[in-house]
């Protein structure tokens, strides 16, 4: 099912995402080119919430902009298949070489602020990121590695640690606490 029909059927968790999930529709049926960079103002990207299989740890990287520990992933460059770029991003930043769906459904939407920084040496201006989280799981054992250009770090935090560890309030307390409350609430824990 393409996006537009998976956001239209996704129950939302909270006011949060129920309002983001009507703004992310109205971009979706109005805005142009939302999938590449080339819209500077808002673009799609796809994030992750890897757990490990007995769902006791997940995987966070420390984000070389945001000086934080925070999930994984990336913007869509093109792509509509979002579960294929969280998948893709979550081994290109932390190393691992098998990563698979908990579920292939959506498990989050976050409209998401972007600070203005630079980036590979060009200044990126202040931006949204239209962002659907999938819950991933991956082998906690799996070789990890540092994406030099990305994160200067990759760890398995306990789950109430990975909040803990990230430096963000808003992340912390409006999408780090949620994805962990929805594992519990949907028997993931």
């Amino acid at each position: 099912m393409e996006l537009l029909g998976q956001l239209e059927q996704y129950r939302p968790f909270n006011e949060q995402e129920e309002r983001d999930r009507d703004i992310l529709l109205r971009c979706l049926r109005e805005e142009g080119d939302i999938f590449t960079r080339d819209n500077a103002m808002a673009h799609m990207t796809a994030s992750a919430w890897v757990v490990n299989r007995e769902r006791t740890k997940v995987l966070m990287a420390y984000h070389n902009i945001y000086h934080s520990w925070s999930w994984l992933g990336g913007h869509a460059d093109g792509e509509r298949d979002l579960l294929k770029v969280a998948v893709r991003e979550v081994m290109e930043e932390s190393g691992l070489k098998q990563v698979r769906p908990v579920a292939e459904e959506v498990y989050s939407l976050e409209i998401l602020t972007v600070d203005g920084h630079v980036k590979r040496g060009v200044y990126v201006p202040s931006h949204l990121h239209l962002n659907v989280t999938y819950l991933l799981e991956a082998d906690e054992h799996g070789q990890l590695r540092v994406k030099e250009d990305e994160n200067s770090g990759v760890a398995w935090f306990a789950p109430g640690d990975a909040v803990l560890a990230s430096t963000e309030p808003w992340m912390r307390e409006r999408i780090y606490m949620k994805l962990n409350a929805k594992m519990k609430l949907y028997g993931f824990i």
